[in-house]
């Protein structure tokens, strides 16, 4: 099963959101990210958060009040909220937005999903953003950029298949660009990486 977050961050075109949902999702909203829910149409299972971003609540579901002052965001409390539940990929959609702060820190979130064994993504109108483990497959369209980000140290043992600038075997180094904007020469690519933790990045302009 699947679970899918919505945050306060930016989001723009709903109807390119809502094709990226499933009727059979579970549907946690961390505070302000409610409006996103309202315009997309959705009722989510749970509505999390300190309310200090939402304008107009007529939510009449679950809710979990959080004090204003705590040690984690709304976003990263909803996150170990769905750990606890049994689902096999998480899905977050406003989690990227204007301030770089939550932006940088939610991305970084996708660490904890993986930690867990889990499928992850960060999806808005322009990115799909995952964690890169050992084995990866992209799935897209001839085209699409990918890009390969190191973020804890040099990625290392990287061998790419389906993209238009090859990798085999060879190394990525933490503060370089040389992973950023390769391009998919098939429906699918593949990465896989011996060691060093990073994310990969699907993108469009």
């Amino acid at each position: 099963m699947r679970a899918v977050i919505i945050g306060n961050g930016s989001m723009q075109d709903y109807s390119y959101i809502k094709g990226k949902l499933n009727k059979s999702d579970y549907i946690v909203c961390a505070d302000g990210g409610y409006r996103h829910c309202k315009a997309l149409g959705i009722k989510p299972a749970v509505l999390i958060g300190d309310m200090d971003s939402i304008e107009d609540n007529d939510y009449d579901g679950e809710i979990i009040n959080l004090p204003i002052r705590k040690d984690f965001t709304d976003s990263e409390i909803c996150l170990k909220y769905v750990l606890l539940k049994d689902f096999d990929e998480i899905i977050m959609l406003g989690f990227i937005g204007t301030r770089m702060d939550h932006t940088l820190t939610n991305i970084l979130l996708l660490k904890q999903i993986a930690d867990e064994g889990k499928k992850a993504h960060i999806i808005d109108e322009h990115n799909d953003i995952m964690i890169a483990g050992a084995e990866n497959t992209v799935y897209g369209k001839k085209g699409d950029l990918v890009s390969i980000i190191p973020i804890t140290g040099n990625l290392c043992g990287i061998t790419t298949n389906g993209l238009s600038y090859p990798l085999n075997d060879e190394t990525l180094v933490l503060g370089e660009s040389r992973g950023v904007s390769n391009y998919m020469t098939s429906n699918i690519c593949r990465i896989n990486i011996k060691s060093g933790m990073g994310i990969i990045i699907k993108s469009k302009d």
